[in-house]
């Protein structure tokens, strides 16, 4: 058999690379401005249909149904996820499907949100008169406010009209990438709205990085004899063998209430190696006031604080007392890092 001949002739070399890289400017620049004219519709026409709809989302008693074919399906698909990971119960019904059944998933308590480009789908006809019959609600996010579905909905959010980033204006490129930005918009007004917090975020994504990235300090921590640590006054050759025999790097030293004083690392002991270091006071050779993290901290949080502080270990403290120590081994084996 024949191998198929490539619909476009094949070329390489420095012009091939530099056609490639102008071609995706150009794209980058067509959908940099249909997110720009979405920006600018929503502090004018824009606005009120966008605070009805956040409004019409927040106060539905069921959940957010996200609709669509096409292009703008697979766009609403990463919508209903991105809602359902904020805060907002949704899923996704193919606008096809649901007339062969899947209306059934769709209560009169939930809020219907429809997605296409031009809005005069025919596939989106018996959802439509499925939701006026309940007295569901429908949002709509269309290019046409004079469309079928723009005229049937409850709230009609009407996306400037912007080309294709397809050189013949014809492939769904900008207007796909806008109807996901609004998307994104609604999500995220709604997750600020509700207070969506860190803390109910990780409820929702315990697996994978992001997973990691949202356990608690308290979860990864070394506790109890495992935390180095002596009391001001100690020789250093005392705190040394603390040190190296906890292997992390570091022994904290604290005060004779129990709150932590300091904290003696390699570092520091590079800084002040001299004849005298073993037989001196942790006193004059530690690093006073040391970074500290709460065991409610979250790892990614620390993780951070670690980065941006070029150190490897932290000291983690309750009320003022070291409870445990975190390093940066623990967010590696974690999956964190």
């Amino acid at each position: 058999m024949a191998n198929p001949k490539p619909l476009m002739p094949q070329s390489s070399g420095p012009d091939h690379a530099d056609a490639a890289v102008q071609s995706a400017l150009r794209t980058l620049d067509a959908e940099a401005g249909g997110i720009a004219a979405i920006s600018a519709a929503l502090q004018s026409d824009l606005r009120a249909p966008f605070a009805a709809a956040a409004d019409r989302i927040m106060n539905a008693k069921g959940r957010l149904i996200v609709t669509g074919l096409g292009k703008s399906g697979h766009i609403g698909r990463k919508i209903a996820a991105t809602f359902a990971s904020t805060g907002t119960p949704a899923f996704f019904v193919h606008a096809a499907e649901a007339s062969h059944g899947d209306l059934g998933m769709i209560t009169a308590d939930d809020v219907i949100l429809a997605l296409s480009w031009s809005g005069e789908q025919p596939e989106m006809k018996n959802l439509i008169t499925y939701a006026k019959r309940f007295r569901i609600a429908v949002i709509a996010i269309s290019a046409e406010r004079e469309s079928s579905l723009a005229k049937a909905a409850d709230v009609a959010l009407t996306l400037p009209k912007a080309r294709e980033a397809c050189p013949h204006n014809l492939a769904p490129t900008t207007s796909s990438l806008m109807m996901l930005a609004l998307g994104d918009a609604l999500a995220i007004a709604l997750l600020e709205g509700r207070g969506f917090t860190s803390v109910d975020f990780s409820v929702l994504h315990p697996g994978g990085k992001l997973g990691a990235l949202l356990k608690y300090t308290r979860d990864l921590m070394h506790s109890g004899d495992s935390v180095p640590l002596k009391p001001l006054g100690t020789k250093m050759s005392d705190a040394l063998v603390e040190m190296t025999s906890k292997g992390f790097g570091c022994v904290g030293i604290v005060d004779g209430r129990g709150h932590i004083a300091g904290i003696v690392t390699d570092g520091d002991l590079r800084r002040h190696m001299r004849p005298d270091l073993m037989t001196a006071s942790v006193d004059d050779v530690m690093t006073r006031n040391p970074k500290t993290i709460g065991r409610d901290m979250l790892a990614g949080e620390a993780l951070e604080i670690l980065n941006s502080s070029k150190i490897t270990a932290l000291i983690v403290t309750d009320a003022g007392k070291p409870v445990g120590i975190v390093h940066l081994h623990d967010l590696l084996r974690a999956g964190v890092a």
